[in-house]
């Protein structure tokens, strides 16, 4: 017979708990309740009555466009993809240039159906023209209208003039009554002239207009949803910005590259900018590791290396084996075989998804920039200035973008075809476009503070120098109508027919996150998303709280 021995004294089991003298304190009950409990439920009930206002039999085009715009405007139009789809090309089929619509709606019509692709003419806003072919002085009473006209110009391709003349008088007449305006209309009108929607990192301007909705009188079940899925969104960022700052501290420590940029945080906020849906986890994780390495193998060509030890790791990402870094001394053997080791695991994720050929594309891409910073870290050495055009050559490509553009696809499983790697691969004028943007507008900003350190020459030196008399700042506003030249080249490009499909049948056979029943229906459109990479550059607009506060008061 065995006996059971406790480990507590006998005296305290056989207390009678009516005895025993505790400490206590009156809490209040949890806030919370339930509510995390059936927190999917209540999203999803939320989405449905969402799409039922989308949906609305009832709702003529101008409710119809208001309902888009909102959506889209509080970031959750990648909910209601296809409805939106379908919504604004019955608009589009039923597009009359002479129906009276006021100016806020016409713009709004033009604004939206652009963004969709859908082509539609400029020439609708002829009508708010006097007989002189001045815009209406009239119109400059109406602010809301003028504010969307303003936005919906920047939608404007090349040789649009009336869209130019739209954007000119919007200016000057939204700033003239900006002092006049209340205090909720003033801030929106100098948000907008500071970086018009089409200009702005998604998620910022989707933060700002939850902040700049909730002042106002607001449907409370769209705004509750849109805070809701953006603390969501939020959560889910720092979720990934956690795994991948625990690869790049263990990869690229300060340790190992002392020399280069620690911008892991930054990298990740401009890869936001072009895509920040959960389906695109997969895309974002590959997006940030690609740039954050490229900026260490930058500030190798740029800021440390000599150039022996250049032009053997050039060499070696040419050969692009593991053999090619036993060539090397231990500072550049360090980045090879950290771009080795990254460029290996996308290849196995690329594999796992059925994308093998997509490695081969991303490895010429990478060869490719690395050689345009060769070529100018030998122009920095030799103290070379060369002409605009033969520096503008190599900075298209040593600005990134266009390796940058063909590698933002390679997560994007269902659509990522080889036609369109290719297309991405061969420098298509929305790629171009995006170049010059980053490029002009990054030596714009960039050019004093790099030339105070042995650099090489930027655009604007190389400008003087090939037009002597020309100064600085005229150098400067060429650029910027080149900039502006640009933007409406990606507003083309973003027309539709499209040069590549809009979409194929493959699909991911890993699914990161789980996603709405709806968005596994809809897949990428290329030249959107290509577009969205020259938003980069917007990216020196770092604002930390993106990805740190969540937006209140959703109850």
């Amino acid at each position: 017979m065995s006996s059971q021995v406790s480990a507590v004294p006998s005296s305290v089991q056989s207390l009678p708990t009516s005895s025993v003298n505790r400490p206590s304190a009156t809490f209040h009950p949890s806030i919370w309740g339930d509510q995390f409990l059936s927190f999917p439920h209540e999203l999803q009930k939320l989405i449905d009555e969402v799409r039922g206002m989308l949906m609305n039999p009832s709702d003529g085009p101008s409710q119809k466009l208001n309902m888009i715009d909102l959506v889209q405007r509080l970031g959750v139009a990648y909910h209601f993809e296809p409805e939106i789809e379908g919504a604004l090309n019955e608009i589009a089929a039923n597009f009359n240039y002479e129906f009276e619509y006021d100016l806020y709606t016409a713009a709004l019509q033009f604004r939206l159906l652009r963004q969709q692709g859908i082509k539609v003419s400029s020439d609708t806003f002829e009508k708010f023209k006097d007989c002189r072919g001045n815009f209406k002085e009239c119109l400059l009473k109406d602010v809301r209208g003028m504010l969307t006209l303003y936005e919906a110009a920047h939608l404007g391709i090349r040789g649009e003039d009336i869209l130019d003349e739209a954007i000119a008088f919007t200016t000057a007449g939204l700033q003239a009554v900006l002092n006049q305006l209340n205090i909720q209309l003033a801030e929106q009108v100098r948000h907008a002239l500071n970086r018009p929607i089409r200009k702005c990192p998604p998620r910022l301007e989707i933060k700002h207009y939850i902040s700049s909705y909730s002042d106002e009188s607001h449907n409370k079940t769209l705004l509750k949803f849109a805070k809701m899925d953006f603390n969501l969104l939020q959560g889910l960022h720092q979720e990934e910005l956690s795994g991948i700052t625990k690869w790049w501290k263990n990869e690229a420590s300060s340790t190992k590259f002392p020399y280069a940029r620690d911008r892991i945080v930054e990298c990740y906020f401009w890869v936001l900018g072009i895509y920040f849906e959960p389906k695109y986890a997969l895309a974002r994780k590959i997006m940030t590791k690609i740039v954050s390495m490229l900026s260490i193998v930058d500030d190798t060509y740029d800021a440390y290396g000599t150039n022996e030890e250049l032009q053997l790791l050039t060499e070696s990402i040419q050969r692009w084996d593991t053999e090619a870094a036993d060539m090397l001394p231990e500072s550049m053997r360090k980045v090879y075989l950290m771009i080795f080791r990254l460029y290996n695991d996308i290849g196995e994720e690329m594999e796992k998804q059925g994308m093998s050929f997509a490695i081969h594309y991303a490895k010429e891409a990478m060869k490719k920039v690395v050689q345009c910073f060769h070529v100018e870290s030998k122009w920095r050495d030799e103290g070379y200035i060369p002409t605009f055009e033969e520096y503008m050559q190599i900075a298209l490509f040593s600005c990134s973008y266009p390796m940058l553009s063909m590698i933002s696809f390679l997560g994007i499983v269902e659509s990522s075809t080889k036609e369109a790697i290719e297309w991405v691969q061969n420098f298509p004028k929305i790629v171009e476009a995006s170049s010059i943007i980053c490029r002009l507008m990054d030596d714009i900003v960039s050019h004093t503070f790099e030339q105070e350190r042995r650099h090489v020459a930027s655009s604007i030196e190389c400008y003087l120098k090939q037009y002597g008399g020309a100064s600085k700042e005229e150098a400067i506003e060429y650029f910027r109508k080149e900039i502006v030249n640009a933007w409406k080249d990606i507003n083309e490009q973003c027309l539709k027919p499209t040069p590549v499909p809009r979409s194929s049948e493959r699909r991911s056979s890993v699914q990161e996150i789980p996603v709405q029943p709806c968005l596994r229906k809809k897949t990428v459109p290329f030249h959107m998303k290509i577009g969205q990479v020259c938003m980069g550059w917007a990216g020196r607009f770092f604002k930390p709280y993106v990805l740190t506060q969540p937006v209140t008061e959703i109850y």
